[in-house]
């Protein structure tokens, strides 16, 4: 599939996108696809190819990843809907549906509920955005690892020596995000509760019943939140098999929205 480049600046934000069109009807609805944390398009080409008879795409390198350059501070998932709502705003077509993934799903509710007109809809694939609630099991499991982290980490000052204590402890995206760790750290630690409740767009999640990174009852507790959405937990499938194995299922379902919308 070729993809066409575009390199955007906008309200002070830098990153790139990519146009897949060409093959839906003009009468047919945009979609906008946002990837999960340590991810870039790349891991969502294969949907969007898929869905090419349906809607046209863009598919976004969010700031900071893929070949977009970082964002100019901390940004915390605000930071980037409004970034976002600024390209879209110049966009000829104003009929768009926003597809994201994990990390992807906090930019998404956070520009339904900032900027209400940017889209028409959210289809939100294993979503995240709130804390999650841990068993007692597996809060104790974690007690003593958290509890030498804190002790370490007071006795330790700042510098290279509690860097190095923060990548022995934090988990495998503190460790790799390199530049990006502020914005990993902000964005783990929002709880987008108050921002679910404000969205008024139709929304679909889709979660994959054996997701650990961001498990189902996140999902049920935004299917909750969220007036009105509709949620579809797909047996078999974890955080990023949901894209590749699950992904029939999800196109199916994207198509459904598509078409309710028509």
């Amino acid at each position: 599939m070729q993809l066409q480049r575009q390199d955007i600046d906008t309200a002070g934000a830098r990153f790139t996108a990519y146009r897949c069109g060409g093959a839906a009807p003009a009468t047919a609805l945009e979609v906008i696809w946002a990837h999960g944390w340590a991810h870039s398009h790349t891991s969502l080409v294969p949907l969007a190819e898929a869905m090419r008879a349906h809607a046209d795409s863009w598919l976004v390198d969010l700031p900071g990843f893929g070949a977009s350059p970082l964002p100019p501070g901390p940004w915390g998932t605000a930071d980037y809907a409004d970034a976002m709502a600024g390209w879209l705003a110049d966009l000829p077509s104003k009929r768009r549906v926003w597809v994201g993934h994990s990390f992807g799903c906090r930019v998404g509710l956070q520009l339904a509920a900032r900027h209400p007109d940017s889209v028409k809809a959210l289809f939100l694939i294993a979503a995240a955005g709130l804390q999650p609630r841990r068993s007692l099991w597996v809060r104790a499991r974690r007690m003593p690892r958290r509890m030498a982290f804190r002790m370490l980490r007071a006795v330790t000052p700042e510098g290279p020596a509690r860097d190095r204590l923060r990548e022995r402890y934090g988990s495998s995206d503190y460790r790799t995000a390199g530049a990006m760790r502020p914005v990993l750290v902000k964005a783990v630690g929002e709880d987008l509760s108050d921002v679910a409740r404000r969205v008024r767009v139709p929304v679909v999640l889709v979660h994959g019943e054996a997701d650990t990174e961001s498990p189902p009852e996140i999902a049920a507790r935004l299917h909750a939140l969220i007036p009105g959405s509709r949620l579809h937990l797909l047996r078999g499938f974890d955080h990023l098999t949901i894209l590749s194995d699950g992904r029939h299922q999800v196109t199916h379902l994207l198509g459904e929205l598509l078409e309710s919308l028509r």
